[in-house]
């Protein structure tokens, strides 16, 4: 029919301080980021406005001065998110990742409600179409963009171990970051802090499955 024009649904306005449990920071200025779908993000920190900011990425970044406690409201359009920082002299320990091979501190990574990123299971993340082929891709550049072999359960084989069924399933219990971190261990390949971030993005954009 000549004239239709077919709209497709976007996601409801929201706006979300992303880090909101990284409390105890030991920087004068702290780099506070906001996530919003929305043009414009206004933060204010004990009431005072730090101004508005547009971004094309989505992700609006302050510099907010950090001393004793500090309350933070995000306002964009009719949404609103509150957090909160405060100033320490030693770094929180708390804060670190321990286990072995790891790269980013988990403060590094940007979370959204409501959306993925490197802190949800596998699982979550093979259950969306769009989640699933990042992966997919991901294995292809593993096992050198073809398969290795097929094992008794239509499996294949990447730098000597068989990717099944079973092998799958306890992937799927693995946070994204958690699974990187030991194929590193075992395949000696370890992603940079660079690409792991852009995964992140990248997974910042699809929405949880329910």
């Amino acid at each position: 029919m000549r004239g239709l024009i077919l709209r497709v649904p976007i996601d409801d306005p929201f706006v979300h301080i992303t880090s909101k449990r990284y409390i105890d920071r030991v920087e004068d200025v702290a780099k506070v980021t906001v996530y919003s779908n929305l043009e414009e993000v206004e933060l204010f920190a004990n009431g005072v406005s730090l101004g508005k900011k547009k971004a094309d990425d989505h992700f609006f970044r302050f510099e907010v001065p950090n001393q004793g406690e500090t309350k933070l409201y995000a306002k964009a359009g009719e949404c609103s998110d509150e957090s909160v920082i405060r100033k320490v002299e030693t770094f929180n320990e708390e804060y670190r990742l321990k286990e072995k091979g790891a790269i980013l501190n988990w403060f590094d990574i940007e979370t959204k409600d409501g959306y993925l990123s490197l802190n949800d299971k596998m699982s979550e993340v093979i259950k969306t179409f769009r989640g699933k082929l990042i992966f997919l891709n991901l294995a292809k550049k593993l096992m050198g963009g073809k398969k290795k072999g097929a094992g008794k359960k239509g499996g294949m084989k990447a730098m000597g171990f068989e990717i099944n069924s079973d092998m799958m399933s306890m992937m799927g219990g693995f946070t994204v970051l958690r699974l990187f971190t030991l194929m590193g261990g075992m395949m000696n390949l370890n992603m940079t802090k660079e690409e792991l971030l852009a995964l992140n993005k990248k997974l910042n954009r699809i929405k949880k499955k329910k």
